[in-house]
């Protein structure tokens, strides 16, 4: 019964909420249309509202997915400036200025969406060099890339740009670090999305771990065939020697409550460096007890748009960048892709080029 009542009473806010939104939508358009029917715009507003959860019931409802991940981004900044917008109108009494502070209101919401799309489209690519202990005596470069978002709106083209980049790079080994898709593979299939992925030729192979929303999506059988056919091995709760250089831990997500612990999967000899990779950057207190040398998460988007940077970071102790702990390097990506809307503000869409050195234990 709790769980119904939360339900419920989130789901009048919500409603609310977008009510309002509407309701001041509707005034500003009254204001240069004429003869507008309030009850046709009122029934089209409510199905923008809720279309992200009618896109929800099957792969041939996509197109009100891809309007609700709009939606949510006019839903986050109109709570933000609509409210002003109001207030304005209320102390500015001139003629006409319903319109022109509502235009005015419109006109910040476009640049915010034309910003956004570029920071979410337009990768870059981050550097970062860091020296552990270990009997390597040649650097090891990765490329490390997370929370593609694989999808619709995270597509084919997305992707090629990160191939274009890594292939530039010229890495020893790509490491994914979860999240590979958004929620159901069908799309990675159907759009052709391993031919490009194959493109990958790192010397000493690609590897990628489970992020929550393949478990969102409960194909993870079928994701991870896919990923093996696209040349990418999905590591779950497996810790492996790669060239008999270092050993790499993938975690199963927290998602999954029987998830074996760090310390069951940490490698018996210690000699060599040992990476982890984990989507969710939720403990950063037992690798560095354990003594790993590389900790690598995505999952925080770093907020994705402002400014839900701050929510994260009450979230996380490290909720983006570099942070060096009793000896053990994190590393947590803001991502490649994105959820839900293809924008990002106060973030931006990239990937990491790690270059590790290694020093003698001696």
């Amino acid at each position: 019964m709790k769980i119904i009542a939360s339900i419920s009473g989130a789901l009048f806010i919500y409603t609310a909420i977008s009510a309002y939104l509407g309701w001041a939508t509707y005034i500003w358009f009254a204001s240069f249309i004429g003869n507008m029917n309030p009850w046709l715009f009122a029934s089209l507003w409510f199905v923008i509202a809720y279309s992200y959860v009618i896109g929800r019931i099957g792969h041939q409802w996509l197109g009100f997915t891809v309007l609700g991940s709009y939606w949510f981004a006019f839903l986050q900044y109109a709570i933000l400036l609509i409210p002003l917008a109001n207030v304005l109108v209320l102390l500015i009494e001139v003629k006409n200025d319903v319109f022109f502070i509502g235009l005015g209101t419109a006109l910040i919401l476009l640049v915010l969406f034309v910003i956004g799309t570029y920071f979410a489209y337009s990768p870059v690519v981050r550097e970062l060099e860091l020296t552990v202990e270990g009997e390597n005596t040649e650097p090891l470069h990765l490329v490390v890339g997370s929370d593609f978002h694989l999808g619709f709106l995270s597509g084919k083209r997305h992707l090629q740009r990160f191939v274009d980049k890594t292939n530039a790079l010229n890495p020893d080994i790509v490491l994914l670090a979860g999240d590979l898709v958004d929620d159901d593979p069908v799309w990675y299939a159907r759009y052709g999305m391993s031919e490009v992925m194959e493109q990958l030729k790192p010397s000493l192979g690609m590897y990628g771990v489970l992020g929550n929303h393949e478990y969102y999506g409960k194909k993870i059988p079928l994701l991870v065939k896919l990923m093996k056919n696209s040349g990418v091995k999905v590591l779950k709760d497996e810790t492996i020697l790669v060239a008999d250089r270092f050993y790499l831990t993938g975690r199963e997500d927290r998602t999954n409550s029987k998830r074996l612990s760090l310390a069951e999967l940490k490698p018996e000899e210690n000699k060599l460096p040992w990476i982890v990779m984990d989507h969710t950057p939720g403990d950063l207190k037992t690798p560095s007890e354990l003594g790993a040398d590389l900790h690598l998460s995505g999952h925080t988007h770093k907020g994705q748009m402002w400014p839900n940077h701050l929510l994260t970071k009450r979230i996380f102790e490290l909720d983006y960048g570099y942070r060096l702990i009793r000896g053990t390097h994190f590393l947590v990506s803001s991502g490649f892709g994105f959820w839900g809307p293809p924008l990002r503000i106060g973030s931006r869409s990239e990937l990491w080029s790690v270059t590790m050195k290694f020093r003698s234990t001696s």
